[in-house]
This record gives structure tokens, sequence and C-alpha cells, in this order.
């Protein structure tokens, strides 16, 4: 009756929808979305696929208060997590800023991968050899970080920005994965490939439209999903942390996402617009 726990975040929609259905018998699930239509379906989907006692959270990914009260959320559910999958992620067409005050996509697709996993340690430690998954892209070959404009306040272009912030995941893995290296704990980032997902969805009609049409000649969100089952659930990858993968075989990130200097002071700063030091 001691079924592993996996929490998948954007798991309402795209590649954690499907990586929800992919896991559904594997493990108690525990998963989060944003819009409750789009929640609810999601949740009767999986439950459908065999994850009969899978459980829907919400969470607003641009508010750290709203990353604080989902991890309150997930501490009562459960007293251990064996599984992390930070999936929830953002496109943002034109620069707007969070609740926080902070840069949308960097706030979603990094800060709160960032908070959420350090709230939840005390319950990834419990039991041994258990796993955090940190959906990235081969989107940050293009883009290296600017520490002195991690808020894209001197110029904005929505492909940068969010290259960007893939390389921050991938930088923070590696730092995450240095730091938990005396533990049965493990990090890693991947690719999830070029897929159709409504990851652009509300930056109004045109890029909607755009995104359908640029959607036929992508992969389905299940091949996305691949990578980030194989990292949750591969015996062959048990103590293996820190590494970057696509196609579930491990491949070498830019060389500006591997810089241990850029990684610490990612780091620090993200401490410190989290308010937040790892325990």
């Amino acid at each position: 009756m001691d079924r592993k726990v996996i929490l998948v975040t954007g798991a309402s929609a795209g590649i954690g929808f499907a990586t929800a259905v992919g896991l559904a018998n594997k493990a108690r699930l525990l998963l989060v979305g944003r819009h409750p239509e789009r929640s609810r379906a999601a949740l009767a989907a999986v439950r459908a696929a065999g994850g009969e006692d899978a459980q829907m959270l919400h969470a607003d990914f641009s508010s750290l208060d709203g990353v604080r009260r989902l991890a309150d959320d997930v501490r009562s559910c459960t007293k251990h997590l064996d599984v992390l999958v930070n999936n929830a992620a953002t496109v943002v067409l034109r620069r707007t800023v969070s609740a926080d005050g902070y840069e949308t996509t960097f706030a979603v697709n990094h800060l709160s991968y960032f908070l959420l996993t350090g709230l939840l340690l005390p319950l990834l430690r419990v039991k041994p050899a258990s796993r955090i998954v940190n959906v990235a892209s081969d989107a940050h070959r293009s883009a290296p970080l600017d520490l002195k404009d991690l808020q894209n306040e001197r110029s904005y272009s929505v492909l940068r920005v969010y290259g960007q912030s893939k390389t921050a995941n991938i930088l923070w893995t590696q730092q995450l994965a240095e730091r938990l290296k005396d533990t049965t704990l493990t990090a890693n980032a991947l690719h999830p490939g070029v897929i159709r997902t409504n990851l652009a969805r509300g930056n109004g009609f045109a890029v909607d439209l755009l995104q359908r049409f640029a959607g036929l000649f992508m992969r389905s969100p299940e091949h996305g999903a691949k990578t980030s089952i194989y990292l949750a659930t591969a015996s062959e990858v048990e103590g293996v942390s820190g590494r970057y993968f696509s196609n579930c075989r491990e491949k070498a990130p830019a060389p500006h996402a591997t810089n241990p200097d850029i990684a610490r002071r990612l780091w620090e700063i993200s401490e410190t617009l989290t308010r937040f030091s790892y325990p």
C-alpha cells in the first residue's frame, strides 16, 4: 500500500497532462493545474487511465505566494514525495510582470521551480532515491543568461526570454545536484522536443492561430512526455544527477548552460528574489 507519490505541475494540458497519463498506473499522482475546467477534465482522464487515486491541486505559478500555498496543499496530501516533475511553464509575447513585480516568464519558468522544489525538499528527503525532474528546452542554446538584466528590462524578445528561462532551469538543476551530492536525491533536466502544446495560449487570436498552424509540423505531447516519464521511473538513471537529457538519452547542453560560477550566482539571486533559502 506504500505507493510511490509523484507530483506533476502543469498537468492540465500538453506535456504535463501526457506525463500524468503515462504515469497514471505507476504511482499515486498529485497533479497541479491552473484553469479549473481544464483541470477537471484532465483529472477525469488520468483517473480513467488507471490513476484512480489521483488528485488535482491548483496554483498560479506567477505568484510566489501561490507557490507557497501549493506547497502547503501538497504537505496536507502526503507525508513524502518520490518524484517531483517541474513542468509548468509559460510564453509571454510582450513583457509583463508578476504579482511580485518580476518579469513573468522568468517568474513562472524559473522562480516557481526554485521555490516549490525548496519548499518540498523535506518531503523528497523522506524516502531514499527520490527524483527531481525539470522540464527545460533546447531553446536555451541561443539564450545565455544576462545576470545584470534577468528581468529583461532593457529589451524584450519572446524567444530569447523563453530560452533564457530554460537556460536558468539547466544551470539551477546542476547547482541543485551539486548541493544534493551527499544524499540519494537526484535532479536532472530535459528537452521534451519541439512539441504541439498550448504554451503560448492567451497572447491574442493571431498568436493562437499561428500556434495551431505550427502545431501541424510538431510532435505530440505524448512524445514530449517520454523523457519526463523516463527520468521519473527508469532504473538505469537511479543515482544519475545534474545531467541534461533528450529522447531519453543524456545530451550535452550549450556551454553557457554549464558554467558553475553563473549557476552559483543565479542561485544566490533566486534566493534573494524568492526570500527563501534551501533547508
